[in-house]
């Protein structure tokens, strides 16, 4: 049957000015992660500023302002939220109230909603126009059954992404047990500038104007910039064997020169994966071309260690606009242990990744599913 969003949810516009008491129990926007669920975070070191919405344990938390984010939570226990968010309880001779956060969190609900937003810096959805919406929902019967392999879904979603986070937890402990923490070095080891053991080869200005939509795909920091491969918003560009210098290719690592001050959005490595047969090279990232004294395992695992990380982030150019140069990476000395034993932990290190591959497809499997069922 069709209903107008009013008869399937209420809006709780309950709201309290907080008290220093309530800080640990508020959660804002930036506390809600998109297509999750649960809250992972929560507080505020000082009492908010300005009246929240009062939530109970089990509502349904909607991001209004910027609503593109798609965030939706369930509340873990009675609070404040945000006022730039809504509060939202099932009304459940309509709607089960176990179907009703993944109704909500739904790309069929979440589009229709996006479109009424109102405003171009911040849109936000108001609920005078989003009470009006119709949407079509199942019988009682059916959301119920529909809500229990949903949640099976995402609770088997859920396990595969905590194998992949314990598996790389496994690795760095693994690294840490061989080498030492690699800031005091306490083995040992030789110290020496990377410029001993690599090159760096930048990447090539393309003009966007002639990208494509099939060819090898160009690698923009956007692709590279949170340490994996990411396929959003990939542009292509028709072989061109002028340009084979900048060609990529799977198992070759690369790095994002470029981010936002304050952000952890560069200086990030990335070994490329088999999901293109080569790439391109762009600007502003570069390569890292390895001789035979150092493994790529090795000089990922290191580069992804805060304190090492931050001696490329703290020496980076610009006001917003975050830079490092290649040669701030040749300068960049670090501990470099025997090849022999650098190898043993890359062999680790590919077993412990056929087993984080196998969380990612199964969780992809899952999610397939879940969209499935949801009719996404």
């Amino acid at each position: 049957m069709r209903y107008k969003f009013e008869d399937i949810a209420v809006n709780s516009i309950a709201k309290k000015k907080p008290t220093t008491a309530d800080r640990n129990t508020y959660l804002g926007l930036e506390h809600l992660d998109s297509g999750n669920l649960t809250v992972t975070r929560f507080g505020s070191e000082v009492a908010p500023i300005g009246e929240k919405l009062i939530m109970k344990k089990g509502d349904v938390l909607f991001g209004k302002r910027r609503a593109y984010q798609k965030k939706v939570a369930i509340a873990p226990f009675d609070g404040i939220f945000s006022a730039h968010g809504m509060v939202l309880r099932p009304k459940e001779q309509v709607v089960n109230k176990d179907f009703f956060p993944l109704f909500i969190s739904s790309d069929y609900f979440l589009d229709a909603a996006i479109n009424i937003s109102v405003g171009s810096l911040s849109p936000t959805i108001n609920w005078s126009a989003l009470k009006e919406l119709e949407f079509e929902l199942p019988p009682l019967v059916q959301q119920q059954q529909l809500a229990k392999m949903l949640w099976a879904a995402i609770e088997a979603q859920n396990a595969y992404k905590m194998l992949f986070l314990l598996t790389e937890q496994l690795v760095k402990s693994r690294f840490v047990e061989m080498f030492g923490d690699p800031v005091t070095n306490p083995m040992g080891w030789e110290v020496s500038p990377l410029s001993e053991h690599l090159r760096v080869i930048g990447g090539y200005a393309f003009n966007s104007i002639s990208f494509t939509e099939h060819g090898i795909p160009v690698l923009k920091i956007g692709n590279i910039n949170r340490g994996i491969f990411s396929g959003t918003n990939l542009v292509f560009w028709q072989y061109d064997e002028k340009l084979n210098r900048y060609l990529l290719y799977p198992g070759d690592i690369v790095i994002s020169l470029t981010g936002t001050v304050g952000k952890d959005d560069y200086a990030n490595v990335c070994i490329l994966g088999c999901e293109y047969e080569s790439y391109y090279l762009n600007q502003r990232n570069a390569k890292l071309e390895l001789g035979n004294t150092l493994d790529k395992y090795y000089l990922t695992n290191i580069l992804r260690v805060s304190e090492i990380k931050s001696r490329l982030t703290g020496i980076s150019r610009g006001v917003r606009q975050a830079n490092i140069s290649n040669n701030d990476i040749l300068g960049l000395t670090l501990p470099i242990p025997p090849i022999n034993l650098q190898n043993r932990f890359a062999e680790f290190v590919q077993q412990a990744d056929k087993s984080k591959f196998t969380a990612q497809r199964q969780t992809k499997i899952t999610s397939l599913i879940y969209n499935i069922i949801n009719g996404g």
